[in-house]
């Protein structure tokens, strides 16, 4: 195997690996906010989320500060794999493509079919997959699951945060303040002169960032957003030629941004996000709780609708000749894998947050459907692909 292939194989097995463990601690942390959710402590935990820290609550640090370095990463990731990855081009989107577009609306059309009114706002919470979590489960299955399907739940869930950042930006917005979004345009536009000039150190553009940001919260979009805006400003231009004669994109600033920020933010900041919003009272909620119409939409969202969107887009697109199934992946394993895609935990929590905002009986619905929708689609999803590995 030529070096640069094999440098490219290494980096998405490190990427892989870095991600399921990542997955697991993510794990840890949401049992841990399920456990003191429903403990004598609870009433601390909450009060803790409440208190302020200058202008904020911890709580909205968390939601709104440290989760725009998630999203920073997140959209740093997409830049990378459009520009130069597994989505660099249309023959490589097409089946991951088609396969988030029917895991985002079939949910969503589960979802509205329980749900109407004022509680119809959370149609996107189902609607999001969670990459940490899929990629640790089906590392969990072992080698005997293709490279080809865990490189394809990769880059279906990156197109998939794609267009939950984009519904975020579109549904999720409060009133906007034109002076707000003015600044937050004109610290965007700085950042394109930095481009334009060729700037290629990170500190310019995470100073100008953090304005962005400030803006942002200002503005009524939520803030989240400027860390995605911020990543696709960040320049990914291509070193000068090797004496080999190769070229090589790993000492970009966006490179560096990514390869800094993987760590803290796969094993502190989404940790502390799950721990922070995973808590469920489960003991404290109403026996009807457990079957209202945002539960049971939100839950059957996520282990149905996803897997009817994810498998069914991406069958028909294999049967019509669109794109080609993954190498030596069977069709019981794209089954398991799709079933995988109905672990929303992340993105659909913080949907949550933001489709029912001081409702905190409708938050906890949605987030015990999403807790129960992403349990049985992860166990599911695991037994299926140890069975059709067999």
């Amino acid at each position: 195997m030529p070096r640069s292939r094999a440098a490219h194989v290494s980096a998405i097995r490190r990427f892989l690996d870095s991600q399921t463990a990542a997955g697991l601690v993510l794990m840890a942390a949401a049992l841990l906010a399920l456990i003191l959710a429903n403990s004598p402590v609870a009433a601390g935990y909450e009060a803790l989320l409440h208190r302020h820290l200058g202008p904020l609550s911890l709580s909205h640090w968390i939601n709104d500060g440290l989760m725009a370095i998630f999203f920073l990463l997140v959209g740093l990731e997409i830049k990378r794999e459009v520009l130069d990855g597994q989505l660099s081009t249309w023959s490589r989107r097409i089946l991951p493509g088609l396969a988030a577009l029917g895991g985002m609306v079939v949910p969503a059309i589960v979802y509205l079919g329980f749900n109407r009114g004022g509680t119809a706002s959370g149609w996107a919470i189902p609607a999001a997959t969670d990459i940490a979590f899929a990629l640790a489960v089906i590392r969990l299955v072992g080698n005997r699951v293709p490279a080809s399907l865990r490189v394809f739940l990769a880059a279906l869930a990156i197109i998939d945060d794609l267009g939950a950042v984009a519904v975020i930006a579109a549904f999720y917005s409060t009133s906007l303040s034109p002076i707000d979004l003015g600044g937050a345009a004109a610290m965007l536009g700085v950042l394109a002169l930095f481009n334009c000039f060729g700037v290629r150190r990170l500190t310019p553009y995470l100073l100008v960032g953090i304005l962005l940001w400030v803006f942002m919260v200002r503005s009524g979009i939520h803030a989240t957003i400027a860390g995605v805006l911020l990543a696709f400003t960040i320049p990914m231009a291509r070193t000068p030629a090797r004496p080999d004669g190769e070229t090589d994109t790993k000492d970009s600033p966006l490179h560096r941004l990514e390869h800094i920020l993987h760590r803290p933010v796969g094993f502190l900041i989404v940790p502390i996000f799950g721990l922070a919003n995973a808590g469920v009272p489960v003991l404290g909620l109403p026996a009807g709780a457990w079957v209202s119409p945002v539960t049971l939409g939100v839950g059957l969202g996520l282990l149905i609708g996803k897997v009817a969107g994810v498998f069914g887009m991406t069958m028909l697109a294999i049967r019509t000749g669109l794109a080609d199934a993954p190498a030596h992946a069977s069709g019981a394993q794209i089954l398991g894998t799709a079933l995988l895609c109905g672990i929303g935990f992340t993105m659909s929590i913080f949907i949550t947050l933001l489709a029912f905002p001081g409702d905190p009986l409708l938050q906890a619905e949605a987030k015990l459907g999403v807790v129960a929708g992403s349990l049985l689609s992860g166990v599911l999803g695991f037994l299926v692909l140890r069975r059709a590995a067999r």
